[in-house]
């Protein structure tokens, strides 16, 4: 990351000095344009590797979390008012079932807030394309007495061959993914002792679980 960032620096400064400078150059050959397409790239790219780094980082950093009592309702709470604004302006309803307010899991809250972001982000993903758009938070006590949440929407689907790899540190079916969100999940969910499941059928939607 050290060796990239002065890349992206330095094409920036080159891009303001292009257009300083673009009243004295010779533009006969559309040398102007070459040059800012070439600077541009540089910059794209080098912005691409820092991301890819600072993503993997992430992967790796999380050793032990700060677990505490974190009622769930807070949870919803922070996910609805973060959330809000881009599922409004996409218009897609997120609808949260909680029969029991009282509902806490011990958990580090900013942790599983991130796997919450992650799941949410998916699923307007997966939602973006189908009339009437719904994304569902719910929490509740499994057969096995254990609390659990589930992201659910009525989108695309995924298909079986994706779904078996969806967790595999990389893989991703988007062309700017980075396919670190799930592995990312996952790792997170193993730290609490817990486990992330998914069930999908194409083209009527996807349900991830999370078990404490």
């Amino acid at each position: 990351m050290n060796s990239v960032a002065p890349i992206s620096s330095l094409a920036d400064t080159l891009q303001s000095r292009l257009k300083q400078s673009v009243q004295y150059l010779n533009n006969s050959n559309q040398v102007v344009e070459d040059l800012e397409l070439g600077i541009n790239t540089i910059k794209r790219r080098s912005e691409g590797l820092l991301k890819f780094a600072e993503v993997y980082r992430n992967l790796n950093k999380i050793t032990t979390p700060n677990l505490k009592n974190v009622y769930v309702r807070d949870l919803f709470e922070t996910m609805y008012s973060l959330m809000h604004p881009t599922l409004n302006q996409k218009g897609i309803e997120m609808e949260i079932v909680l029969k029991d307010p009282e509902l806490i899991i011990e958990v580090d809250a900013s942790l599983i807030e991130q796997v919450l972001i992650n799941l949410i982000v998916n699923a307007i993903e997966a939602v973006k394309e189908v009339p009437h758009p719904r994304i569902i938070l719910t929490a509740y006590v499994s057969d096995t007495t254990m609390p659990a949440i589930k992201v659910s929407d009525n989108g695309t689907g995924i298909s079986e061959e994706v779904m078996n790899n969806i967790f595999i540190p990389f893989f991703s079916t988007k062309k700017n993914g980075s396919g670190i969100g799930l592995s990312l999940c996952k790792q997170i969910m193993m730290l609490h002792k817990g486990k992330i499941n998914v069930q999908s059928v194409p083209e009527q939607g996807t349900v991830f679980t999370l078990q404490f």
